[in-house]
C-alpha cells in the first residue's frame, strides 16, 4: 500500500463518464490513491499505461472501440506485473472465469462497486486477487466440472470475442478490422468455435448464443 506522500496511481478505463467520475470521486477521496489518467477509448489504454506507469488500471469491458477483454490480453502482454480491475455490468457467470484466465486481478460488478470498490483496489494493492463469494462458487463449480460447465467455456477469450461479434451480424472481414487480425485468423478462430461447440454453420453458432444468454450487450 502506498503512503500519502507517495499515493498509488490508477488509471480508469470506463465508456461511461459517470462511472469514471465515480470511480475518480471515491479514489481521490482517500489519502493513498489517486487517479492519474482516465479515458472512454479502449485503444488509449496503453498509450496511458506508458505514460503513467501506474499501480492499478481499473478496466470496463464493454468500450466505445475496443473490447475489454482484448486490451487487457494486451496489456498483461506489456505490462505483465500491472494488476487490474475489471468493472462491468455482468455478472460473474458471463465474463468471470475469462477475465481472470486472461489476467485480471479482480472482477466487480459496477452495481456493488460503491461500496466495494475500495475494498477491490486495497486487496490487488497487496498483491491479493480480488474475489467475491460469488465469484468464488462459480471457481468451484468450474474446477469441480473439469473447468467447464458449459461447452463455450472451453472457448479462448479470443474465441469467446469472436462468436459474439458473429452473433451480432459482423462479417469475417469486420470482425478482423475491429481486433486487429487478419480474416484468416478469424475464419481459424470461427472453425475452432465451430468443432468446440458441434455446430456446423452460423445460423446454428447464432442460436447457441442466444440460448445461452451469450448476446453482446452495448449498454453496459
Amino acid at each position: 500500500m502506498k503512503s500519502p506522500i507517495n499515493p498509488a496511481k490508477i488509471i480508469v478505463v470506463d465508456d461511461h463518464d459517470i462511472i469514471r467520475l465515480a470511480v475518480k470521486y471515491l479514489v481521490n477521496e482517500t489519502d493513498y490513491l489517486q487517479v492519474v489518467a482516465e479515458t472512454g477509448e479502449g485503444g488509449e489504454a496503453l498509450a496511458l499505461c506508458r505514460k503513467h506507469s501506474p499501480d492499478l488500471l481499473v478496466l470496463g469491458i464493454m468500450l466505445n472501440n475496443r473490447d475489454g477483454l482484448d486490451i487487457l490480453i494486451q496489456v498483461k502482454k506489456e505490462f505483465p506485473n500491472l494488476p487490474v480491475l475489471i468493472l462491468t455490468a455482468h455478472d460473474e457467470n458471463t465474463y468471470g472465469i475469462r477475465s481472470f484466465q486472461a489476467g485480471a486481478s479482480g472482477y466487480l460488478n459496477k452495481r456493488f462497486a460503491g461500496a466495494q470498490l475500495l475494498t477491490a483496489i486495497d486487496c490487488i494493492l497487496t498483491g491479493n486477487k480480488y474475489i467475491t463469494p460469488s465469484m468464488t462458487q462459480i471457481l468451484a463449480s468450474w474446477v469441480q466440472t473439469g473447468m467447464q460447465e458449459n461447452a463455450h467455456e472451453a472457448l479462448s477469450a479470443r474465441e469467446f470475442q469472436t462468436i459474439q461479434l458473429i452473433a451480432s451480424g459482423m462479417s469475417v472481414g469486420d470482425i478482423a478490422e475491429k481486433l486487429h487480425l487478419s480474416v484468416k485468423t478469424i475464419s481459424m478462430y470461427r472453425a475452432r468455435i465451430l468443432q468446440k461447440l458441434v455446430l456446423r454453420n452460423n445460423a446454428e453458432l447464432m442460436r447457441y448464443v442466444f440460448d445461452n444468454n451469450l448476446v453482446l450487450d452495448r449498454r453496459e
